[in-house]
């Protein structure tokens, strides 16, 4: 497998003490690559903003290059793949979210930029309704024909569910690790692992050896949720690790549902308190989520092809593009998918839009996808 010949510079950057994601980004934007990072110097790497003296000599340092090369090797060995940021290949729904992780690491066979791509989270401690509500939701979305992909934690309760509902209907899914990908937490769902490399993929932002820690799995549940499009929360406590996922996807505009349950229930009480809170829309299966989301109209609007060809002059270069972008989505695209087409920044492309939408070329619908009128 040919790896880019920075890999190990990129590696070694996330494996600086004190550089974080969002430093990491803001470093790459100040020097413009990773390979100018560690060819500075450090005064002048301590100007740039967050950085400082301390940082700045770690950086120069490079006593992490070691633990790259090893970590380069690993990658080659196991054929994995590998999501820098500021590559194509990189989810554009994490592009969106300014925590997301400037590294990451997958085995399988999926594209993280083609689908529509739906989170299912919740407790550990599944009931059986819970389990069933799970099963069926998935099962019915594999029905809509819509290229769903199932994204979960490969934990315990819901998540499993949800995998293996998903791998039962022959949906592609992703199952995001607290983990590097040389261990499987847990063990015992390592048969279910093996089965979604085949179709979907394993991913992790973490390096091998990396076990599984507390911390680890609070961090990957924001990966959960701005990798999709949409999250449901199937079960989980008033307090449930759940509820974090949910208020990341929140933090990211991402549309979030969840089933409602008696107020006696245990593991309703946090899917309850989020809809009260209105942190959540109320579900009660499918076809609720392909309402809200307008994916359950596929019909395509006739081409106005008489007034077309006297208007098309009106727009821009760029509008352009975007008309005969939409043109080839039936079910209509997000904002984020129009930008990563057009090459342009999310919120150019959003300034386009909202004057396509005022001259009646585009309607906005809920979920914030664009068709063409």
């Amino acid at each position: 497998m040919e790896q880019r010949t920075d890999l190990q510079q990129i590696i070694a950057l996330t494996l600086i003490n004190g550089i974080g994601n969002i430093l990491a980004k803001n470093l790459i934007a100040y020097l413009g690559s990773v390979e100018a990072i560690f060819k500075e110097k450090s005064q002048n790497l301590a100007k740039i903003p967050g950085i400082g003296t301390v940082l700045s000599k770690e950086i120069v340092n490079q006593n992490v290059m070691e633990r790259a090369e090893k970590e380069v090797e690993f990658i080659e060995k196991h054929k994995l793949s590998t999501y820098f940021y500021l590559e194509k290949n990189y989810p554009f729904r994490l592009k969106e979210c300014e925590d997301a992780p400037v590294l990451m690491f997958g085995k399988g066979n999926i594209d993280l930029n083609n689908g529509k791509f739906i989170s299912v989270v919740g407790t550990r401690s599944a009931t059986e309704t819970g389990k069933e509500n799970c099963h069926t939701l998935i099962t019915d979305l594999a029905r809509s024909n819509n290229n769903i992909v199932i994204i979960s934690g490969l934990a315990y309760g819901i998540d499993i569910c949800a995998h293996k509902a998903a791998l039962e209907n022959n949906l592609s899914t992703i199952a995001v690790l607290g983990t590097g990908l040389d261990r499987m937490y847990p063990y015992q769902h390592k048969s279910v692992a093996t089965k979604i490399v085949d179709s979907g993929a394993l991913l992790t932002e973490y390096l091998s050896g990396t076990n599984p820690e507390r911390k680890n799995f609070v961090q990957r549940n924001r990966i959960i949720a701005g990798l999709s499009d949409v999250l449901v929360v199937v079960e989980t406590r008033k307090k449930g690790g759940s509820l974090i996922t949910a208020h990341c996807a929140n933090d990211y505009n991402r549309d979030v549902f969840t089933f409602p349950g008696r107020i006696t229930d245990e593991y309703s009480a946090g899917c309850n308190q989020l809809i009260k809170t209105n942190q959540a829309a109320l579900i009660e299966n499918a076809a609720d989520i392909m309402r809200f989301m307008s994916w359950d109209n596929m019909a395509v609007a006739e081409p106005n092809t008489k007034s077309q060809s006297t208007l098309f002059a009106e727009l821009s270069e760029d509008e352009q593009k975007i008309l005969n972008v939409l043109r080839t989505a039936s079910d209509g695209l997000q904002t984020n998918e129009i930008a990563l087409k057009i090459a342009k920044p999310v919120s150019t492309t959003s300034a386009l839009l909202l004057t396509m939408e005022f001259g009646g070329w585009v309607k906005l619908l809920p979920g914030n996808i664009y068709k063409v009128v």
